[in-house]
């Protein structure tokens, strides 16, 4: 195996390594998208249709005033 020259690594070979890294991270990206989305997904499907947080009740900092 011989040994690399300075001029050995082209712009080209640099812009398609740097290319090959994005791609591969793009899909990385993508896949730990797809996998937070099916975890959402199967913890929310649990509840009940329109049980999400916001309708569990008063949130504790809420500033409704309640008429005595």
């Amino acid at each position: 195996m011989s040994a690399l020259r300075p001029g050995d690594i082209t712009d080209e070979r640099l812009q398609a390594m740097d290319t090959a890294k994005r791609q591969e991270l793009q899909k990385d990206l993508r896949v730990l998208a797809a996998n937070i989305r099916a975890d959402a997904e199967g913890r929310y499907d649990a509840r009940s249709p329109g049980g999400g947080p916001e309708s569990s009740g008063p949130c504790c900092g809420s500033k409704t005033v309640i008429p005595s």
